[in-house]
């Protein structure tokens, strides 16, 4: 494991703090009182030289410290117990992804492994770093910090050895679940207890923030299982899962077709224009009377109502493009900004430099941002038409219903994204492959399909109400309109009952029936009661 020095002075003070803090005579020796717990049980593997150097200090200091505590309980001391500082050899230099653990300690004398093992993504990663996750994983996108957990569950294997990690809150959502949790599991190792995601500031003048959980887990199934909330709270569990949850072990996967008979969902439309055929507010002026003019959609313009328009080219003529000259100035840079790309299939595109490289424009269409904060019940989604072209910023489902609308904005569905999805930063990253298309969809009557028809009317009814406020805004928990907010209570009712919970169900609730619907569609074996679709 990477030691670092917060991590091992913690580390020491906790052991100790344990033992004074009981006054049961067992725990001290009975003649001597001599404490039971020294640096010579402390083991550890650090990359860096200096690192070793400061790692042992620290636990120097730590010893200190606490054997100051110890006498101001009274508990005398011999000078051997105290001086001098001895320098153990357990702290050793080198690359703990490629050492074999057992060559330090051997697995049947170690009861512990702690530590905050290095966080770092694919893009950040050096070349040493990219051999060493290859080494493990053919799946190359997960974070560093999930090889200590395949290396600390291979050296604990048939021990009775507990494992914590603080790691970055990614292996637990979207795509890196399945590669790292899956194998682990499914060898007979349990999750016992789990801290979900918290922010840990950087102590450094940037501060920056890493969005955190701890993880206990070990091949022991203990009975006292439980979660910590990012609020604090506390759920005792029957079984944690990889995603954090009370919920069956269940691994989702990357599913390129929805798993239910339903419409897909798309990328909007890539432009590869060079911004050439977009028009910015500031330019909207002069194109204001084209025909060919739509309002152009991405992210931020979906969720912040930011106007920007675009040049619609689709079906219109050469002589019609010809004949307006702002217009023709626009399709001449989009040619050039084409054949200047380095890309050979890019540069063909310049001759089509009147429209973007994608030409989808369907009649009506739901449409989702890609990211969304987290500070959102809700992620906002908007019911379109053609007139509001997609860019591929966001996200669409080309010719959905209301009815679709209505399942998708409810309590159940958001309940499935949050455990699912990805995460950038601490916002909600929405991905077809992950989230919608693992979705299980309930065949509902047409007395069901109705109701939440008229739901999710009401929805985009009560967001009307309010004409210039952006999705950001009428989607802040804070300052949720009353209608709107009554207007989802309603619709979560209905979808809540659809997929035959109760309107007062926990999300905890909601996750457990999604998992359970999931496993009964993928088996084949369905005994959950409700007719999947």
């Amino acid at each position: 494991m990477q030691l670092w020095m917060l991590c091992l002075n913690a580390c020491i003070k906790c052991v100790y703090y344990s033992i004074l803090s009981n006054k049961q005579a067992q725990l001290f020796e009975s003649e001597n009182l001599q404490i039971k717990v020294s640096l010579s049980q402390f083991y550890g593997i650090e990359i860096n030289d200096f690192a070793v150097s400061v790692a042992k200090t620290s636990l120097w200091i730590a010893e200190y410290q606490m054997l100051q505590e110890t006498l101001e309980l009274g508990i005398p001391l011999s000078v051997e117990t105290t001086l001098p500082l001895k320098n153990y050899d357990q702290i050793i230099e080198a690359n703990a992804l490629r050492i074999d653990w057992k060559d330090l300690l051997v697995p049947n004398e170690c009861s512990y492994i702690m530590g905050n093992p290095p966080f770092c993504g694919r893009r950040y990663r050096t070349e040493e770093q990219h051999k060493d996750v290859a080494h493990m994983f053919q799946y190359k996108d997960i974070d560093y910090v999930a090889c200590w957990y395949v290396k600390a569950a291979e050296y604990s294997k048939n021990t009775l050895v507990k494992i914590a990690f603080v790691s970055t809150n990614s292996i637990t959502q979207g795509e890196q679940v399945s590669p790292l949790w899956k194998n682990i599991i499914e060898q007979g190792c349990y999750i016992n207890f789990a801290y979900r995601t918290f922010m840990w500031d950087s102590e450094s003048t940037s501060k920056a923030h890493v969005f955190c959980i701890i993880v206990g887990f070990s091949y022991n199934n203990n009975n006292d299982k439980f979660i910590v909330n990012s609020n604090g709270t506390k759920i005792h569990c029957e079984n944690i899962n990889g995603y954090l949850c009370d919920a069956p072990s269940i691994f989702i996967d990357n599913r390129s077709q929805p798993l239910c008979n339903v419409v897909k969902m798309q990328n909007g439309n890539v432009p590869l224009d060079g911004d050439a055929l977009k028009i910015e507010l500031s330019d909207y002026e002069q194109f204001k009377n084209c025909k060919f003019v739509k309002r152009l959609v991405g992210g931020r313009e979906l969720l912040y109502n930011e106007k920007r328009y675009v040049l619609w080219l689709v079906n219109a003529t050469p002589q019609e493009i010809s004949q307006d000259k702002n217009v023709l100035n626009r399709v001449n840079l989009c040619k050039a900004n084409r054949l200047a790309l380095k890309d050979k299939s890019s540069q063909k595109l310049a001759m089509t430099p009147t429209t973007f490289r994608d030409t989808n424009n369907p009649e009506t269409y739901i449409a989702l941002p890609m990211v969304s904060s987290s500070n959102r019940t809700y992620v906002p989604m908007a019911y379109l038409d053609k007139d509001f072209i997609p860019t591929n910023q966001i996200q669409t489902i080309p010719n959905a219903t209301i009815y679709h609308f209505g399942i998708l904005e409810s309590i159940v569905h958001m309940s499935w994204m949050r455990v699912v999805c990805g995460r950038l930063g601490n916002g909600y990253r929405y991905s077809k492959d992950i989230v919608y298309n693992n979705f299980v969809w309930i065949n509902a009557t047409e007395e069901q399909k109705e109701k939440i028809t008229k739901t999710a009317q009401a929805i985009l009814d009560a967001r009307e109400l309010y004409p210039n406020d952006s999705l950001a805004t009428l989607y802040d928990d804070t300052l949720m309109p009353k209608e709107l907010r009554k207007a989802h209570e309603a619709n979560d009712k209905a979808v809540l009952a659809l997929y035959g919970l109760s309107p007062n169900a926990t999300e905890s609730e909601m996750v457990a029936r999604m998992f359970e619907l999931y496993q009964a569609k993928v088996s084949g074996v369905n005994n959950t009661g409700l007719d999947l679709l």
